[in-house]
């Protein structure tokens, strides 16, 4: 009987081994991911399913701004694919305050990038947030709006984009080239954006260099530029207007006070040329912002280190000119410039 006992427990026991060793085999079988291959499905997954955020702040409407957020979306949909990137479109409408609303609604929302169109959106952005990556278009130059003292062609932080800056000197030599004669150029900008006064302080230097004499003229807002325009006029030959935010939302007032005056604009791009201007040397602003999509694909989809991505220019610049404006003027305009399509 006590044989019989024995026999029994051994089989059991045999029994639960026979079971746990089941047990192991299933595990086996089907085994947990190591953590390289966890990071591995992960990083497909990235690739094939997610939708990347991106927040699009524009300063306000106007056709050079219009055109570089148009080339962002563009490339943005090339690049990723139209159903992998969310684009939200946001417009500040000229106002400061609605420009912090918007970039402080894109961190809450936690977006994968921010593109800062124009120089108030890219500051904004770089106070509101060290972490998400900022991408910035329209912008004359970095290092003046972002108070970098010791540049060296990346801001070292989560910020890089493309620049609008024409060649300052080219400017210049195309000023005396329309008008060789002049011996006073007035300059004009709002003084509210630190790019515009960085390219005046190159424009005056370069016609200093030709012995021209130059004069600043600034506007704190838009209510100012009629009694400035106007002033400005009755002591200067031609007027010089750099890439301005403000003055090219308030082109037909320099205009209705300079064609009646005779006094001819040499603008800083191509929309405000359209406006107000005989001639500029313009870039093209869908371009900087199709870099700029580039630039975002590259750090979001790729992991390129945006803070050490050099800012990219414009690859050409073309000289244009008003052809309405330089008839009433009389301004005779060499075979090489381009004429701006008239608005229909």
């Amino acid at each position: 009987m006590k044989l019989k006992k024995i026999t029994a427990l051994m089989m059991a026991a045999c029994l639960a081994l026979s079971m746990t060793a089941c047990g192991s085999s299933k595990t086996d079988s089907d085994p947990s991911p190591s953590p390289e291959e966890k990071k591995t499905e992960t990083e497909t997954g990235t690739a094939e399913g997610e939708t990347y955020s991106i927040g699009i702040c524009q300063m306000l409407e106007h056709p050079a701004l219009d055109a570089a957020t148009e080339g962002f979306q563009d490339a943005c949909k090339e690049r990723f694919g139209e159903d992998k990137v969310d684009l939200d479109i946001q417009n500040a409408q000229g106002e400061q305050a609605m420009c912090s609303t918007i970039v402080n609604n894109f961190v809450s929302a936690d977006v994968d990038l921010i593109l800062a169109n124009a120089t108030l959106p890219l500051q904004t952005a770089a106070q509101a947030t060290a972490d998400i990556p900022i991408m910035g278009t329209s912008i004359t130059d970095y290092a003046t709006a972002l108070e970098i003292s010791d540049w060296t062609g990346a801001t070292g932080v989560n910020i890089s984009g493309t620049s609008d800056l024409a060649p300052i000197e080219e400017q210049a030599a195309m000023t005396l080239e329309l008008f060789p004669d002049v011996e006073k150029i007035g300059i004009l900008y709002c003084s509210a954006e630190p790019n515009s006064k960085y390219q005046a302080e190159a424009y005056a230097k370069a016609m200093k260099e030709n012995n021209v004499e130059c004069k600043e003229y600034t506007a704190a807002d838009s209510n100012e530029i009629q009694s400035v325009v106007t002033s400005a006029i009755e002591q200067c030959e031609v007027l010089y207007i750099p890439t301005d935010n403000t003055m090219a939302s308030n082109t037909d007032i320099v205009k209705n006070i300079c064609v009646p005056a005779k006094i001819p604009v040499i603008a800083g791009e191509e929309g405000l040329c359209a406006g107000c201007g005989v001639a500029t040397l313009s870039i093209s602003y869908y371009d900087i912002g199709y870099r700029a999509g580039e630039m975002a694909y590259d750090v979001l989809a790729d992991g390129a280190d945006i803070s050490t991505m050099e800012i990219a220019y414009a690859p050409e610049v073309t000289k244009m000119y008003n052809e309405e404006i330089c008839k009433e003027l009389g301004v005779q305009i060499p075979d090489d410039y381009e004429a701006i399509e008239a608005e229909e």
